[in-house]
């Protein structure tokens, strides 16, 4: 199978018709309703009947291959994040400094080119997108591990294939949060999502404390190898899928301003504005645990970097459990439910920050780890489900870009207000604006409601039609 047969199936996979006419919306003083759906956006849909499981979505045998390489593949990526930061500190001699540079380097590229990710993705067949990024990933991994197996890595080297990781996986994101949906249909797209966060965060546990024994027994390299082997893991199961069962949105033909187009198109949608300005928020400020919790854990606990690494797995834990219950959910991710989880999250976190105990710090990382990974999984769920099928991976680019973008423009922030008033308010403060985001969000979506039910003679911004050829009946020819 190739990519090419992927994109056969545009032709008999209908989308739904995006100009049909909405049902009336039901009064909306008693909840937050969703806003400025456009229309180039999919209609809800049906819910599926019943409950159907949490593991409902690998019932596909497609998303069964998929969910089955990831969990190989994600272990491996752990496994190199450890071992490239030991690598660098080795070659660097213990410098902080280094190890930065090589963060920044992996994630500078997602900064400057993310967008363009979005314009690939929506352009080609995501298969076989995903299929080029996951062989540069592991040729990338190969190189790494040969360097240092041999004795000759120098720093420049891990700064040189640190930047080429973010160039590839620039590519690779949108490609591949977009590719779900085609795998699983829009119904059990949600649960889909779930169980990827599931098996990223197990491989969260799992991953650095392999690679802790591996590097401990045999060193650097052959870890950087045994990354290397996992993404033939991904491209097995990309290659053995079936066709037949996709359900590929039909390729955007090359144009000039694609770009421009995917940020009128959410400029213009108030629902996604709002989901993208919340996430941003808690992205920025709220979930920095990587600093938080590691200025709390020493600073405030004084406990050693064994401790630190028992918070981190509390926290792990819980966006675990959260994913994993965040399956279990049927029904469409509404707006309201983001609002209340953000309010949830922003308590949780600032009173963590003031737990008297290191063991009651401890404790409350889980719930806290819970209510961050249903806000995520709900948030990435509802702004696919609310797109035009040849938008989403422009949209979902984006997407990425607010979420992996604002954490590191927060990172100093955070650290500055640690270091002027103590590690304590970096998460009190952190969870204290994750609430005032949740509210003001809250707050302007029961506003813009009240505009659509009559409040306002023009109607709501939000409302006005999206580009005619968004509206068209997608049956495989644009």
């Amino acid at each position: 199978m190739n990519g090419a047969s992927v994109n056969g199936r545009a032709g008999t996979f209908h989308e739904p018709v995006a100009d049909a006419p909405e049902p009336a919306r039901e009064p909306s003083a008693p909840e937050l309703p969703e806003t400025g759906r456009s229309a180039g956006a999919e209609a809800p849909g049906e819910e599926p009947e019943g409950g159907g499981g949490m593991f409902r979505s690998l019932r596909n045998r497609n998303f069964r291959l998929y969910a089955a390489g990831q969990v190989v593949s994600n272990t491996g990526t752990w496994m190199q994040r450890v071992a490239q930061d030991w690598l660098v500190l080795d070659l660097a001699h213990g410098s902080g400094t280094a190890l930065g540079i090589t963060t920044g380097l992996q994630f500078l590229p997602m900064l400057l080119f993310g967008l363009w990710g979005g314009v690939i993705a929506d352009r080609y067949p995501k298969r076989r997108v995903l299929m080029l990024t996951q062989v540069s990933m592991g040729v990338l991994a190969l190189i790494l591990g040969l360097l240092s197996i041999s004795g000759s890595a120098q720093v420049w080297h891990v700064y040189l294939l640190a930047f080429g990781l973010g160039v590839a996986t620039v590519v690779d994101n949108p490609s591949r949060q977009a590719f779900v949906v085609e795998m699983v249909g829009r119904r059990d797209l949600p649960n889909a999502i779930a169980l990827n966060s599931a098996t990223f965060n197990g491989a969260r546990l799992l991953g650095p404390a392999v690679a802790g024994v591996l590097i401990a027994l045999i060193g650097t390299g052959p870890v950087f190898l045994v990354n290397a082997a996992s993404f033939g893991a991904v491209l097995f199961g990309l290659y053995a899928m079936w066709a037949d069962e996709l359900h590929p949105a039909a390729p955007v033909k090359r144009a000039k301003g694609q770009l421009r187009e995917g940020l009128r198109y959410v400029r213009g949608r108030r629902d996604l504005m709002l989901v993208l300005t919340l996430i941003g928020f808690l992205a920025m400020f709220g979930m920095n645990f990587n600093i938080t919790v590691a200025l709390v854990a020493k600073q405030v606990f004084h406990t050693d970097a064994s401790a630190f690494g028992l918070a981190s797995s509390m926290l792990a834990v819980g966006a675990l459990s959260g994913a994993l219950l965040a399956a279990r959910r049927v029904a469409r991710p509404r707006l309201r439910l983001l609002v209340a989880m953000g309010l949830v999250f922003g308590v949780l976190e600032a009173l963590t920050g003031l737990m008297p105990t290191y063991w009651s710090f401890l404790a409350l990382l889980v719930p806290t780890g819970i209510a961050m990974m249903t806000i995520m999984t709900a948030a990435n769920a509802t702004v696919q489900l609310g797109v035009a099928p040849e938008m989403r991976g422009r949209v979902m680019a984006l997407y990425m870009l607010v979420f992996l973008g604002t954490n590191p423009l927060g990172a100093p922030a955070i650290g500055w207000l640690a270091q002027q008033f103590g590690a304590r308010a970096s998460l009190v403060l952190g969870g204290l604006i994750s609430v005032v985001a949740a509210l003001a969000v809250g707050a302007l979506a029961m506003r813009w409601s009240s505009d659509e039910a009559g409040g306002s003679p023009d109607g709501p911004k939000a409302a006005r039609p999206a580009p005619a050829r968004f509206r068209r009946v997608r049956a495989g020819v644009r």
